[in-house]
């Protein structure tokens, strides 16, 4: 069955830097858009960044520039290297695959993680 496993959450000083992985297996993985959304309590799940199968890529306006989202289809592993943290980027974050492009909705990905979680202190 379809798994994705993320890690490499944990708590942070504002300024700092965090890298996540997310570990896919159960489908075919260079096919997927793969994404990272975030969700802070009492918010909406949002779109952090997402890449395309042939790494095209999409960010959310407030960590672009900031966040990098990259892909090894080797390893059937997506990562996100967040630099510059802000305590507003607190929340846990969820890997994401699904073969409907790398847009903003969640409705546009069919399988999801559990989460790790990312605390940025002021």
């Amino acid at each position: 069955q379809v798994q994705l496993v993320e890690s490499g959450g944990g708590w942070v000083q504002a300024g700092g830097s965090l890298n996540l992985s997310c570990v896919a297996s159960g489908f075919t993985f260079n096919t997927y858009a793969m994404a990272w959304f975030r969700q802070a309590p009492g918010k909406d799940r949002a779109l952090v960044g997402a890449i395309s199968w042939n790494e095209n890529t999409n960010y959310a306006r407030a960590v672009k520039g900031r966040f990098t989202i990259s892909r090894d289809n080797a390893k059937n592993t997506v990562y996100l290297r967040m630099n510059s943290l802000k305590p507003e980027d607190t929340a846990a974050y969820y890997c994401a695959a699904g073969r409907n492009g790398i847009g903003y909705a969640t409705a546009a990905y069919d399988n999801w993680g559990q989460g790790t979680q990312v605390t940025v202190s002021s």
